[in-house]
């Protein structure tokens, strides 16, 4: 098995709730929540995340909101919907719940016979 590959399909499981998690905290631009998956190592390219933004407002969890910049064009902003603030609550305790049995299975001590 390849550890690179296995790596990126760890990561890839829980970038969804990642990406929600970073627009719950308020209107978020694409490059911003790039940087910060980035900086957390969760290694997302642009490739990646414009599909599951598309994905994920198609499915009725996120909006946009188009915002003027003095820079350039204007900005798509991201937002959670309703359906998105109850989709995220659900994922965090399934997270929650997740953590605490992986972390009980790798700080098992092995059993003596």
């Amino acid at each position: 098995m390849n550890l690179e590959n296995a790596q990126v399909q760890m990561r890839k499981g829980i970038l969804e709730f990642c990406i929600l998690h970073i627009i719950s905290r308020g209107e978020v631009y694409a490059s911003n929540m790039l940087e910060e998956l980035t900086a957390a190592k969760i290694m997302v390219v642009e490739g990646t995340l414009y599909p599951l933004l598309t994905r994920l407002k198609n499915s009725g969890l996120l909006d946009y909101k188009w915002v003027e910049s003095s820079s350039g064009p204007p900005r798509k902003y991201y937002i959670l919907t309703d359906s998105g603030r109850e989709f995220l609550t659900q994922l965090q305790s399934t997270w929650e719940e997740l953590q605490m049995s992986v972390n009980q299975i790798v700080t098992n001590e092995p059993k003596g016979e």
